[in-house]
Parts: C-alpha cells; structure tokens; sequence
C-alpha cells in the first residue's frame, strides 16, 4: 500500500504560481510512475501531468502544457508539480496518484493508476 498526501494548494491571483507537493508513505516511490489529476466543479476529472520512474520522461495536458512543471525526488519520496502563469480556469481540487503501470507511453488515464491521495484545492481568482 502507498499512502499518499498532497499539500501547498491554496488562493492565489492569476498570473500567480504555486507549487504542489506529493508526499508518499509505506512504499518507496521509485518504483511508481506518478501523476498528477485535477477536477474542477461540476467537470470530470482530468489529466494535467506524468512522470516516469527516473524522472526523464515527463507528459502533460495541453492545457497546461508550457506552465505547468511536474518533478520527483524519489530519495526524499514526494512528488511536485510546479503551477505558474495560473488562470482561473484553473480552479480545482488536484489529486496525486501513484501507478504500476509497466506498458508502453505514458500513463495518461486515470484508470492506469493504482493509489491516489485525498487532494488539495487551488483556486486562482481573475
């Protein structure tokens, strides 16, 4: 079992940035690809971001593709995703989650994805 739990979201402006942070417990996470999902009210959720297990290889949505960053420190076990240039269309809650994915590209559905944190709010005001 991985237990996972997201923190650093908050109220910013747009324009603004935040940094997520992802930290995992009872399972070393180098053995995980890792990503990062948002919902936003009333919409489905949705894919924003991946990282494979060395962190060379990295996929995201267009939507955020250009200002958003992910990263990971599999010695420290957490994971980040760097929000910059933030809009409000990108309110929402933002959900971590851990996947054993093992087949080919990058695992941008959520139903490769085994474990999943409670998530963290990010609201970005006009």
């Amino acid at each position: 079992q991985v237990q996972l739990v997201e923190s650093g979201g908050g109220l910013v402006q747009a324009g603004g940035s935040l940094r997520l942070s992802c930290a995992a417990s009872g399972r070393t996470l180098k053995n995980y690809i890792m990503g990062w999902f948002r919902r936003a009210p009333g919409k489905e959720r949705e894919f924003v971001a991946t990282i494979k297990w060395s962190g060379a290889g990295t996929a995201y949505a267009d939507s955020v593709k250009g200002r958003f960053t992910i990263s990971r420190d599999n010695a420290e076990n957490t994971v980040y995703l760097q929000m910059n240039s933030l809009k409000p269309e990108d309110t929402a809650v933002y959900y971590c989650a851990a996947s054993n994915y093992l087949g080919p590209g990058y695992a941008i559905s959520a139903n490769r994805y085994d474990y999943w944190g409670q998530g963290t709010q990010v609201t970005v005001s006009s």
